[in-house]
């Protein structure tokens, strides 16, 4: 399986970037996609996760803010964050898992400015 991740950026806090990732390969009907981050200096950590049957999870942190969603026809992940703030400065992840494996994205930088 293979991830194209896209849509990150600068932006000012409060405003918004949507997230994206594609997946591709042989693909199962049940899957779990979703996104991760991780800021200078500390883990990785999960923002959302999303599976294919429609159960999500979020971070508290991004609860209220950030929506995530799927294309299952199109094994595409997005992520709509909005009222984003200084500490969502990280490096976003695809993330993708079925039958027990997973499949990491190449990272997308997402910055924003106070």
């Amino acid at each position: 399986v293979q991830l194209q991740a896209s849509g990150g950026g600068l932006v000012q806090a409060g405003g918004s970037l949507r997230l994206s990732c594609a997946a591709s390969g042989r693909i199962f009907s049940f899957n779990v996609m979703g996104w991760y981050q991780q800021a200078p200096g500390k883990q990785r950590e999960l923002v959302a996760l999303r599976t294919s049957g429609g159960s999500t999870n979020y971070a508290d942190s991004v609860k209220g803010r950030f929506t995530i969603s799927r294309d299952n026809a199109k094994n595409t992940v997005y992520l709509q964050m909005n009222s984003l703030k200084p500490e969502d400065t990280a490096v976003y992840y695809c993330y993708f898992r079925q039958s027990g494996r997973d499949y990491w994205g190449q990272g997308t930088q997402v910055t924003v400015s106070s």
